[in-house]
């Protein structure tokens, strides 16, 4: 955000405490300090002002990135999403665009109830006009902001909270992720693993915990909700013959199903054995600790999943 904000004066940010506070999960920290409050803009408790500021500034030329602190509030400004800003650009047959970004912490491992913990991209992914982005990398964080802020259309770019003290090497200057590009993070040829924000770390310590046994997983970072790669999915696997579908959505409705049905439609012949998901169960977020662990998947029941369909 700061190199964009440098590199574009059109670029500001708004939200709740984004300011002289630094966001509530510090992503904002020393921005206030240098831009000031014309491009670090600290709003009323309001989502719907928020988004309703962020939609009118995208449309006369600036390039707002906008927080709504947690994606659970989401509720509050979702007429001002579904029915303004994923539309205005068809409604108006192009010559109205909406370049904003609208940053959501989302996810579970808190123990912060289950009003501030859901993950609710299947939401989002049902809103044509609407691309959404879900990052697991450090460098895709990075990749993912950058392209989003450039890009034209609205971009909903969801962060897992569970992922914010992740390390890892990231490009200096300027860098940018293609949305819409999924990414293969380790190759194998016996299942598929499928996941996208913090799941792609569950997936990878699976296909650790697999290889011990001798079995070689292929694990892919969607990086991207909408638009999906479908060719990448369908060329891992043509290879691996099986897939597994990794997310902390819950099970219902969860964007896991959509992929599940792309394979069923689409790659049908590839595959050795069903689709399996590894997801949430259909309950709310649990408040306990020790719930909220088995609520979130993890490596050991994908690998279980896995060693249902090996056989197949």
């Amino acid at each position: 955000m700061t190199l964009e904000m440098r590199r574009d004066p059109n670029v500001f940010l708004a939200g709740e405490d984004v300011g002289v506070f630094g966001d509530c999960f510090g992503q904002t920290l020393g921005l206030f300090a240098e831009f000031g409050p014309q491009r670090v803009v600290d709003t009323p408790i309001s989502e719907t002002a928020i988004l309703g500021l962020g939609t009118g500034a995208a449309i006369v030329g600036l390039r707002p990135v906008i927080e709504l602190m947690f994606i659970d509030f989401l509720g509050l400004a979702m007429d001002q999403l579904f029915n303004q800003v994923a539309k205005i650009c068809y409604m108006f047959g192009g010559n109205l665009k909406v370049p904003m970004v609208i940053r959501l912490p989302a996810g579970a491992g808190f123990s912060a109830g289950p009003q501030h913990s859901q993950s609710l991209e299947a939401w989002l992914a049902h809103l044509p006009g609407l691309k959404v982005v879900m990052p697991y990398s450090p460098a895709d964080a990075k990749g993912l902001m950058t392209s989003a802020i450039r890009d034209d259309n609205p971009v909903a770019y969801i962060e897992q909270k569970a992922l914010y003290g992740l390390e890892g090497l990231v490009p200096e200057g300027e860098y940018l992720t293609p949305i819409g590009q999924a990414k293969v993070v380790r190759c194998g040829d016996d299942v598929t693993l499928i996941g996208w924000g913090a799941m792609v770390g569950q997936c990878l310590e699976a296909a650790d915990l697999m290889l011990k046994q001798g079995k070689k997983a292929e694990v892919l970072d969607l990086r991207s909700i909408t638009p999906l790669d479908k060719t990448t999915i369908l060329e891992s696997v043509s290879k691996t013959g099986r897939a597994i579908v990794v997310h902390e959505a819950v099970r219902t409705g969860g964007f896991g199903a959509e992929i599940a049905a792309t394979l069923a439609e689409e790659g049908f012949s590839l595959l050795k054995a069903p689709v399996v998901r590894v997801t949430a169960p259909d309950t709310p977020v649990p408040f306990s600790p020790l719930l909220e662990d088995e609520y979130i998947p993890s490596a050991s029941k994908i690998v279980e999943a896995a060693y249902t369909i090996f056989n197949c």
